[in-house]
């Protein structure tokens, strides 16, 4: 990343100061792309006919919809990498009242699955995503491979995320 005189373009200059800034400058980065993501994912949604969903709801019903598998909530929060199961139970239980999925079994633990209501809105989200989201990043000429390296690289940051988090518990 390119830095200016004045250093790492940051939100907190005091956690700059240490001994690697430009972790802050991932940060910063994480934090306003976290919130643009939020607000996209809502926005697609909307756009497909569901304005009543959050950004969580809508995460949920794709990982849900992932192969057309039903899932079990363990699994959709270990995807989402999700703490709170309260938070990805209350989604569920928002999404089976608009009819986008439905509960069963799978052995003797509650599983979700897509409905094909659910199928289509999921349809008319990749539809909107790719008309406006991913047909602006190619006249941006955002490279496949630097996408996938900086992939790699947040799967890496949130596993040293989570590892630094379990140990601040114990600190």
């Amino acid at each position: 990343m390119s830095h200016s005189n004045l250093g790492p373009v940051v939100s907190s200059a005091h956690l700059a100061s240490g001994s690697f800034p430009e972790v802050s400058e991932f940060e910063f980065g994480l934090i306003i792309a976290g919130h643009a993501f939020g607000r996209w994912t809502v926005r697609a949604m909307a756009a497909a006919g569901y304005p009543e969903l959050s950004s969580l709801d809508v995460l949920v019903l794709h990982t849900v919809r992932h192969r057309d598998r039903p899932k079990k909530l363990a699994d959709i929060c270990l995807v989402l990498n999700v703490e709170d199961t309260h938070t990805v139970n209350y989604a569920v239980k928002k999404l089976r009242k608009l009819g986008l999925v439905e509960e069963g079994k799978i052995g003797k633990e509650k599983s979700v699955a897509a409905t094909q209501t659910g199928c289509d809105a999921c349809e008319r989200y990749r539809s909107i995503r790719e008309e406006l989201l991913l047909a602006a990043m190619k006249d941006a000429q955002v490279e496949p491979e630097q996408m996938s390296r900086l992939s790699t690289l947040l799967r890496m940051m949130s596993g040293q995320y989570d590892q630094a988090s379990r140990s601040a518990t114990a600190y």
